[in-house]
């Protein structure tokens, strides 16, 4: 799995190319996790279409299986897109996630990279 690397104000953070495969398997959820880590990166950004729409269902597992993923080699995720038609149990997630500091699901990239350097102080 190809990423990106930058590095923002003291954080690194990976990201998916805009055309990279989707995260559709837990086997995709582990390729991220490890290639972010060994890349150095302690944030990882997504774009909601870069993830398989089964994990906007939460009885897929597969939005569990990346969030503990991460949560496991702490890394800090943003994921950026519209959530307005997600089910009532994905955005009751979204808050709930939006309230911690580890996993956050934001409109834009921009808004992404703001919320790091807020939390980052830089």
């Amino acid at each position: 799995m190809q990423l990106t690397f930058t590095v923002l104000g003291g954080l690194t953070f990976a990201e998916l190319p805009a055309d990279a495969a989707v995260i559709a398997t837990p086997a995709d959820a582990v390729d991220l996790v490890g290639n972010a880590s060994f890349g150095g990166a302690s944030h990882v950004l997504l774009a909601a279409d870069q993830l398989d729409p089964s994990f906007f269902d939460l009885s897929s597992g597969l939005a569990g299986e990346l969030l503990q993923k991460l949560a496991t080699y702490r890394l800090v995720l943003a994921v950026t897109g519209d959530f307005s038609t997600t089910s009532a149990s994905f955005k009751a997630l979204v808050r709930e996630s939006n309230r911690g500091g580890h996993v956050a699901f934001v409109p834009t990239r921009e808004a992404a990279l703001a919320l790091w350097s807020r939390a980052h102080g830089s």
